[in-house]
């Protein structure tokens, strides 16, 4: 590796700011990441050395798409930076975590999540190889980048020789110069704003430079950037005799569908390896069928060989056997024999007497030890014979096996080859084979080299060392969206030529150093100056203050042919005022006509319809605005523009429409309840800023989401041309084709943001400009007598209520609840608990559950805590369900968990409402309110002086309100309705405790007896 000393001027200053970023990133929350929860950590190997430390989790359920060697790692609740790790899921629901950090030996609950460093740490160890030589960098190309070394600047002289029908083209001046500059410099920087054409211009310059003989390496930072303008540049170039074998090739994955399907199959390497290698691969899959026929039958010979053998071997144990049996039986008569001599031996001695009677004695004595030797000869020999005549049955029948099977065998053989032919032939075919593998594995190596256009992403090209081998010429698109140390790398693979196109005032490239906690100031100073900055600034193109100077290297695209002149006009007013585009297109829209657009742009002003909430992060939702969204598309399906849940026409709403947000907890909220009322088909038309830069859409809803919080929130802190908010305002703003809908809340933006900023301009130009449409026609002011005349579908509708309407239609909704009614109220007081547990005692018997959600008394002082914890008694004495939930601050009522009222009313504390409240039928948004109490994280508990403490008479609870489902002095406390409780009483002996108003039961009732109760 090259030391600090020897590389290329400014590669360090690249290395400290992407070491910086690095730290960032470990050091960044990842609030908006994707993480995978881990519990129930312990220890399985204890590191040392170069051995990683190991430990074992349960996983609910592990996220596929995860790279389980590319994780960082971290405590859940832990604020220090996150470590590198590995995982590997186990099928048991475990997952195995190795990490050099030592995270204890029982680690509990951590977190994992995508490791986002890797691509930085590729692009560091690409830079300290830049002083190599040859190196992977080429200094002088980039340094142009930088506004250094001598670039030349000029024109091609022919065009029209480098590129098809140039001379016909209906191409503006600035087209045409950015065309022409391109091909005749050494670099050329295109500023193309919206709708410009950029694409159009870059696919010929990538045409032109083919023509001049260059090899061309088209780079963006994104998949679809490349495929949108590969497509284009495929269209250029599909009649070139070479182009169905790897002329244009696309290096990743292909994104965008109309390129996969038009051009997928000459320009992936692998199918057009798979296309030219078709007749290798035939020869190959025939000699692969020759093997396995000839394998087959060389088996059948070796089948018969050993069949042969077997046969062999079972005669010949047959004729052994045989002889053995026969052996044994003429040892048993020999013996038989013998033995009938001695017996009649012993009968004529008979009985010894006379004078030789001692003698006949001892003779008699002989004969009888020999009578007995010869019986246990002849049993023996008898039983040999016996075992062997058996085994001479069985052999018989194996001898028979193995001729059936040798028989078989040979029939098999019947017309075959002989083993030394099949071995000769299946030699030869074995070495044919291998050579046409050894062809159809250069061939790939073969269709790379024929490569004359490569594209693919940035991180790509970064990360591969030889991609494409020399490159004369580099595009890099979408160049805005860059960091420095990426562009310098880049600029830097180009033998002759550096084309940058792009916008400095679209989306920035998204970067941490510049913002985190974890740098110092000089350290963010330097990210923002080595890394932040995009090749346009960079090369003294654009001054501090983003606005741009006169120099000969830059070509600006003046007219844009995307946008309506009114909304052209929108988004000159807020990122081009400096150099205002031209409009190259007609006043008439696509879509049709509806009076929600009567006008190219369209202001929908909430002001007067404010809900506004407390909480830090409540500035990236705004519930009046999804209101709105709902309102506009059911008005445009009725009108026609847009299609409804049963519809046959072609088009999806996805297509026509988009509707974007700042923030992506918006766009969470949108996205589920436009699918709940108006179909799947609605799911997509949400999304952020940068999910839709390069795309574009006949109707776009900006939703400016500010209204709800105490702060507009990060995305509108910026000013000036080359803020991030101008960049992401000019993106969501510019994708509108012919009607743009902005949805803002004027006053509240106005009041809170700087009256210069680009977001206040754009106000005024929509208030001037835009049709006005008053917020109360899309959502109604209603009264709370208007109820009970509404249809089905108009109650399902939003709609405002003021102050003093509220209560009654609170209480219509009461009367109409056939399920459940909860109650999320922090506070209690008396008089309205009075009066609202009146309702709902009537409800709860009839039936309905109700539940109230509020702060336990521990969150008050001491008299405050006090008449909280009588008040939650007294609703649980009503049957009222009551869980506590500390630092709660949620003001919502939801009914059958469908219909939600949403805004100031802490129902259970005032008398009602401060301003107006929002009323809506939405199950996904009453879910929602649910899931975000449940997972609330506890905030630090506050400490007033005069904390509450439980009244010290009391000698049976000794401590606050009990939680439902706790044992405390061994009594397990559960939530038991009014109306259930003599069943609970006679199913698990539960007894009231009226000192904290809860149902209790023994610890060790069986729980399942109590699931409805917990």
């Amino acid at each position: 590796m090259t030391s600090p000393s020897t590389l290329p001027e400014p590669a360090d200053q690249f290395i400290t700011a992407i070491d910086n970023e690095i730290r960032a990133i470990l050091a960044d929350s990842a609030t908006n990441k994707d993480k995978l929860p881990l519990k129930g950590g312990k220890r399985v190997q204890v590191g040392h050395g170069e051995t990683p430390h190991a430990y074992l989790f349960s996983c609910t359920r592990w996220k596929d798409s995860f790279e389980s060697d590319r994780l960082l790692v971290r405590p859940s609740r832990s604020k220090d930076p996150w470590d590198y790790a590995t995982a590997t899921a186990h099928p048991n629901g475990k997952v195995l975590v190795t990490t050099r950090t030592d995270l204890g030996g029982q680690p509990g609950n951590v977190q994992l999540r995508e490791d986002d460093t890797h691509l930085l740490e590729s692009l560091a160890d690409r830079i300290r190889d830049s002083g190599q030589r040859p190196g992977p960098v080429n200094p002088t190309t980039a340094g142009w980048i930088l506004g250094g070394g001598e670039p030349s600047v000029g024109r091609v002289t022919a065009p029209h020789r480098l590129i098809s029908g140039y001379r016909d083209m209906p191409l503006n001046p600035g087209q045409r110069r950015a065309v022409e500059q391109a091909l005749g410099s050494g670099i050329t920087f295109v500023w193309g704003p919206p709708g410009t054409g950029k694409t159009e211009v870059v696919s010929l310059i990538t045409e032109g430079s083919y023509r001049l003989g260059e090899r061309v390496l088209f780079l963006a930072p994104t998949n679809v950037a490349v495929d949108q303008a590969l497509e284009r540049v495929c269209e250029r170039l599909e009649g070139e005799e070479d182009f169905d074998s790897g002329l244009v090739q696309r290096a990743g994955d292909i994104e965008v569908a109309s390129l996969r399907e038009r051009f997928g199959s000459v320009i992936d390497p692998e199918m057009v390896v798979g296309r030219l290698g078709a007749d290798l691969a035939a020869q190959a899959e025939e000699r692969e069928g020759f093997l396995k026929t000839a394998g087959e039958q060389r088996a059948a010979h070796e089948r018969l060989a050993r069949a042969e053998a077997e046969l062999a071997q079972a005669r010949s144990l047959e004729r052994e056997t045989t002889d053995e049996a026969s052996a044994r039986e003429a040892e048993a008569t020999r013996a038989q024999a013998d033995l009938e001599q001695v017996a009649e031996s012993i009968r004529l001695i008979g009985t010894p007497s006379g004078i030789f009677a001692k003698r006949k004695a001892e003779r008699l004595a002989t004969l009888v030890d020999r009578q007995e030797r010869l019986g246990s000869t002849l049993g023996e020999a008898l039983r040999h014979r016996d075992a062997a005549t058996g085994r001479l049955g069985q052999i018989a029948r194996t001898v028979s096996a193995r001729v059936r099977e040798r028989d078989a065998a040979h029939e098999a053989t019947r017309g075959l080859p002989s083993p030394a032919v099949l071995d000769e032939r299946i030699g030869q075919a074995e070495r044919e084979l291998e050579e046409v593998r050894e062809k159809l594995d250069g061939l790939l190596e073969e269709v790379h080299s024929r490569c004359r256009v490569m594209g693919t992403t940035l991180a790509k090209a970064l990360r591969s060392r030889n991609l494409m081998g020399d490159v004369d010429t580099v595009i890099i698109d979408e160049a805005g969206m860059v960091d420095l140390p990426s562009a310098w790398c880049a600029a830097g693979l180009a033998g002759k030529r550096v084309v940058v196109a792009g916008d400095f005032r679209q989306l920035p490239s998204i970067t941490q150093g510049s913002d985190s906690k974890a740098l110092g100031p000089e350290e963010k100073h330097h990210s923002r100056q080595w890394m932040d900055r995009d090749a346009f600034h960079a090369a003294g193109l654009v001054d501090s203050t983003g606005r741009v100077g006169d120099d000969p290297r830059l070509v600006s695209l003046d007219t844009q042919y995307r946008m309506r002149p009114d909304i052209c006009s929108v988004v000159n007013e807020v990122a081009y005022p400096d150099a205002p585009l031209n409009t190259g297109r007609g006043d008439a829209s696509r879509l049709p006509y509806s009076p929600l657009m009567d006008r190219a742009v369209v202001l929908v002003d909430t002001s007067a319809r404010r809900v506004a909430l407390k909480e830090w992060d409540k500035h990236q939702t705004n519930k009046v605005h999804e209101a709105v969204i709902h309102e506009l598309v059911r008005g445009l399906q009725y009108d026609g523009v847009l299609t409804g849940r049963k519809h046959e026409e072609p088009g999806s709403p996805a297509e026509l429409m988009a509707v974007i947000s700042p923030y992506r907890k918006q766009v969470n909220h949108l996205r589920s309840s436009l699918k709940h009322r108006f179909g799947a088909e609605y799911e997509g038309l949400a999304d952020t800023v940068h999910r839709f830069q390069g795309s574009q859409r006949p109707l776009v809803i900006l939703d400016t989401v500010a209204g709800a919080g105490k702060k507009p929130g990060r995305f509108y802190e910026g000013s000036g041309l080359s803020s991030d908010t101008t960049r992401l305002l000019n993106v969501a703003l510019s994708r509108a084709q012919d009607h743009l809908v902005v949805v803002a809340d004027v006053e509240y933006l106005r009041q809170h943001l700087r009256p210069n900023s680009e977001t206040v301009r754009l106000l005024a130009t929509l208030e001037r400009t835009a049709q006005r449409i008053p917020v109360e026609e899309l959502v109604p002011v209603r009264s709370a007598g208007d109820l009970s005349g509404l249809s089905e579908d108009e109650l399902r509708r939003p709609a405002f209520f003021p102050a003093d309407e509220v209560e009654r239609a609170l209480s219509w909704d009461f009367e109409q609840a056939e399920k459940s009614i909860e109650i999320y109220s922090a506070y209690l007081n008396v008089a309205p608990v009075g009066r609202w547990l009146e309702r709902l005692s009537r409800r709860i018997e009839r039936g309905v559950r109700a539940i109230v959600y509020t702060r336990p008394p521990s969150d008050f002082e001491q008299s405050q805590g006090e008449r909280q914890e009588r008040l939650i008694r007294q609703m649980r004495e009503k049957g009222c369900d009551v869980a506590v939930r500390p630092r709660m601050h949620e003001k919502v009522v939801v009914l059958d968990e469908s219909v939600l009222w949403h805004g100031s009313l802490n129902l259970l504390a005032s008398r009602g409402a401060t301003d107006l409240m929002m009323r809506l039928t939405d199950p996904t948004a009453c879910a929602r309110v649910r899931r975000i109490v449940d997972n609330a994280y506890q905030d630090q508990p506050m400490s007033p002086r005069n904390r509450w403490q439980p009244s010290p008479g009391d000698e049976a609870h000794q401590g606050p309100v009990p939680e439902v489902g706790k044992v405390v002095n061994n009594r397990l406390y559960v939530n038991v309705p009014k109306h259930e409780k003599e069943m609970a009483k006679r199913e698990v002996r539960a007894q009231w405790h009226k000192e904290v108003g809860l149902w209790w039961v023994r610890p060790d009732t069986p729980r399942e007896k109590l699931t409805r109760w917990l």
